[in-house]
């Protein structure tokens, strides 16, 4: 396995196990949806004042949000050199403090909710969405099957 994920943890705050964990699943979930072994992307720690400052600065919204992605390349990128566009993929961020919330909002540990929303954001990476109830749809579908797969079922 070649696929390079690398994390950073801002908040210092994460057991090296849940770290671990994401990495893993991460890895996992570039080779079941058979993404070409030498992807490259990278996954930020980080705390409430940061994403909120990111959101704000790249989205025009002023709030703390749980999880941003960040292509490297937009979708014309491929044309000019499709190797680059396809195997280094940008960046995902998440709030570490956001991600504690919903966890305990939603009932299930936090180990799950950090692998679902790196999930989440390396399939909008890949160009998933959720604008349209269908799109919504495909993509949390498909994020269950990658996480129930791993053994971190949604609990009911």
């Amino acid at each position: 396995m070649t696929d390079s994920i690398d994390i950073s943890d801002e908040t210092a705050t994460l057991p090296e196990t849940q770290i671990s964990l994401v990495m893993n699943v991460l890895q996992a979930t570039c080779e079941r949806l058979e993404l070409p072994l030498d992807t490259e992307c990278s996954l930020l720690l980080v705390d409430a004042k940061t994403i909120q400052a990111l959101n704000r600065d790249y989205r025009g919204k002023d709030d703390v949000t749980d999880v941003l992605s960040f292509a490297l390349n937009d979708e014309d990128a491929g044309e000019t050199d499709p190797g680059l566009a396809h195997h280094m993929l940008g960046d995902i961020v998440i709030c570490v403090e956001q991600a504690g919330h919903q966890a305990k909002e939603y009932s299930h540990s936090m180990e799950r909710e950090l692998c679902f929303l790196a999930i989440h954001g390396l399939l909008h990476l890949l160009g998933y969405d959720h604008g349209t109830t269908e799109e919504e749809r495909e993509m949390f579908t498909l994020q269950e099957d990658l996480l129930s797969a791993y053994g971190l079922e949604r609990k009911t």
